[in-house]
């Protein structure tokens, strides 16, 4: 074999699809997804994080709502009444929220499967 060979070898080995982790195949030692997808967790820390996150996640979005809902005097103002810190602040609770809830999905507590590796 030639050095030419052992390169194509090494290429082809890490370019195969067939040697990468199945979705939901987590690393022992971190408890982390390789391509950093989901967290696996205790089920303590689960109902805790699921509890908490959606929580302050529904909260956000209800308190940007509201200040949107200000900052815009119930969506009557004309553009130059428009309170625009007080709107965009709205909009950045809301943002906020969204993104605490996308994130907490992330975690998997010990033996939870993951929905879309069932079988249909």
């Amino acid at each position: 074999m030639t050095e030419g060979d052992t390169e194509r070898t090494v290429s082809t080995v890490r370019d195969d699809p067939s040697n990468a982790p199945a979705d939901g195949d987590a690393d022992p030692e971190t408890g982390t997804d390789p391509r950093g997808r989901d967290v696996e967790v205790p089920f303590e820390v689960y109902k805790a994080v699921t509890v908490f996150s959606t929580l302050f996640a529904v909260g956000a979005v209800v308190v940007g709502f509201v200040l949107v809902d200000w900052g815009t005097d119930r969506a009557t103002a004309d553009l130059p009444d428009v309170n625009v810190a007080i709107t965009l602040a709205g909009l950045a609770s809301i943002a906020l929220g969204a993104a605490t809830y996308a994130f907490s999905t992330r975690f998997r507590a010990s033996g939870m499967g993951n929905a879309k590796d069932d079988a249909d």
